[in-house]
């Protein structure tokens, strides 16, 4: 099992423009490429409260692309996705991270 760290730094004032586009769209076209996901966190306290982090769960890197390109291409997330920047872009920067488990890790 691999997770894959995503981190959204979004443009001043649209974080709840994210985090309304995953809780109503995004998601759901997940559920149907069968990508899951491990978890979303906002800063509680740190250096920004603009950035959205999430894990993603994969059993390979070759099931990340097949699944990620599928989500990508989808028709209803490019609709979904331009609906929801229609008031200018949401995300400033995205971090994108690969984490491979260590042997003593709890998660693996």
């Amino acid at each position: 099992m691999i997770h894959e760290l995503r981190i959204y730094h979004c443009a001043p004032g649209r974080l709840p423009a994210l985090l309304k586009r995953f809780e109503t769209a995004t998601l759901a076209i997940w559920n149907r490429h069968g990508i899951r996901q491990a978890g979303f966190w906002t800063t509680e306290i740190g250096p920004s409260n603009h950035a959205l982090y999430y894990l993603l769960e994969w059993e390979s890197l070759a099931e990340r692309e097949e699944k990620w390109n599928a989500f990508q291409a989808d028709p209803e997330w490019i609709a979904k996705r331009a609906d929801s920047e229609k008031d200018g872009p949401i995300v400033a920067t995205l971090e994108n991270v690969i984490l491979k488990p260590t042997a003593f890790s709890s998660v693996k």
